[in-house]
């Protein structure tokens, strides 16, 4: 198997196979509200792999600042993998209406708020005014 799908096919076919299969056999009744959280959640899944794709071997788990990635999404959002993870969450949420997830999202924007501060000052330290320009005609 290819590095680039370890990397962005198989969680893609992982990601929508359990998007999919909460939207078609998960609790909670098959509305349009469903559709929306289906539609947010593949939404969020595809901001994620894009996002991972973009990054290729600069992604780490943990912030390092192998390179100061400024292309693609990240050419408008500094943490979009934090960002479209939210969104699958609050898609999921919808599909199902277990509220307990709305509780957890928050948890999750608050812990994901923090990791990209700590990037930030990461990225900082080892890019200076390049990262502080790029902070600042970027969101989040």
């Amino acid at each position: 198997m290819g590095e680039s799908f370890r990397r962005v096919g198989l969680p893609l076919l992982a990601g929508s196979f359990v998007v999919l299969a909460t939207f078609s056999r998960g609790p909670g009744p098959h509305d349009g509200l469903r559709w929306i959280g289906l539609l947010l959640a593949l939404i969020g899944l595809a901001g994620v792999i894009l996002a991972r794709w973009t990054l290729g071997k600069s992604f780490a788990i943990t912030p390092q600042a192998r390179a100061l990635v400024k292309r693609g999404i990240y050419s408008k959002i500094r943490n979009p993998i934090y960002v479209s993870g939210c969104f699958v969450i609050a898609g999921i949420t919808l599909i199902t209406r277990l509220n307990y997830l709305w509780i957890l999202l928050c948890a999750v924007v608050v812990v994901q708020i923090l990791r990209a501060r700590q990037e930030s000052r990461v990225l900082e330290a080892k890019f200076g005014d390049e990262y502080r320009k790029y902070r600042d005609r970027t969101w989040f």
